[in-house]
């Protein structure tokens, strides 16, 4: 089992890009999710609302945001604005008038951009507790290829399209696993000098029926599909496990997985 790719996401909901190596801190992938949008009353912004976030790719440069031919240097620490993330009530650094506008512009409707605050801790739920940046609920989301290849398998003889893995939005892509959604059945592993361990399997919104490329709905899968075979007892339906940072490093694109626990 190996890792086949490493994706960040700089600005949650926004589309993300490959990379071969990351730092790890606690909060998962470095700037990962570490900055978001949020509406005049500090709520942030997703694909669930805005789909054609995905289409916005932003990219991170000695020190500045970098999208559309446009350098936005950022503003590591500053006043705090008040910010909110489902339930959880915090706080951000806004990150100036020109990064909003061009944020703005590009979807239609009034936005700032927010950056974590560097005293930010913020601390997560589920079986294994950790800390996280603005990302829903958890520092890392890992699925795997035999996952989406199985679902895409369900979805073919259903006569639909078969999706591609940046539907899910994932993190850490593993290669090697047989059997389909092993990464649920993790609890602890190594990847690098990295330790996770499992938190909560991933509940899916409407979000993996955007086109990450388009910015466009095109559902109903891959949720049609998933919830023929994926339903949480709560009623929703999973792909993909998130996990807690035990122990901070880098990983790299190849490394081998070490799995120290495995849910039988």
């Amino acid at each position: 089992m190996i890792v086949s790719s490493l994706l960040v996401y700089p600005v949650k909901g926004c589309g993300g890009f490959s990379v071969t190596s990351s730092a790890v801190d606690l909060t998962g992938l470095r700037d990962d999710r570490m900055m978001m949008l949020v509406d005049d009353e500090g709520v942030f912004l997703s694909q669930r609302k805005v789909p054609a976030m995905a289409a916005l790719r932003p990219s991170l440069v000695d020190g500045s945001l970098l999208i559309g031919g446009e350098r936005f240097p950022l503003v590591v620490d500053g006043p705090r604005v008040p910010v909110v993330v489902h339930t959880w009530h915090g706080s951000g650094i806004d990150q100036g008038d020109a990064a909003a506008a061009y944020f703005s512009d590009a979807l239609g409707k009034s936005v700032r951009l927010v950056r974590t605050p560097p005293d930010l801790r913020r601390e997560t739920t589920g079986e294994t507790t950790g800390l996280v940046g603005y990302a829903d609920g958890s520092a890392v989301l890992m699925t795997s290829l035999s996952s989406l290849d199985a679902l895409n398998e369900r979805i073919l003889e259903r006569g639909g399209e078969p999706v591609p893995m940046d539907r899910f939005r994932p993190n850490v892509v593993v290669s090697g696993w047989q059997e389909p959604h092993t990464e649920d059945r993790v609890r602890r592993a190594v990847i690098g000098d990295v330790e996770l361990a499992y938190a909560k399997d991933c509940v899916r919104c409407a979000v993996p029926m955007v086109d990450q490329r388009t910015g466009l709905k095109d559902g109903p899968e891959p949720i049609r599909t998933l919830a023929t075979y994926r339903r949480d007892p709560d009623g929703g339906v999973t792909f993909g496990m998130k996990a807690a940072v035990i122990s901070t490093g880098t990983i790299r694109s190849g490394d081998k997985i070490d799995v120290l626990e495995l849910r039988p």
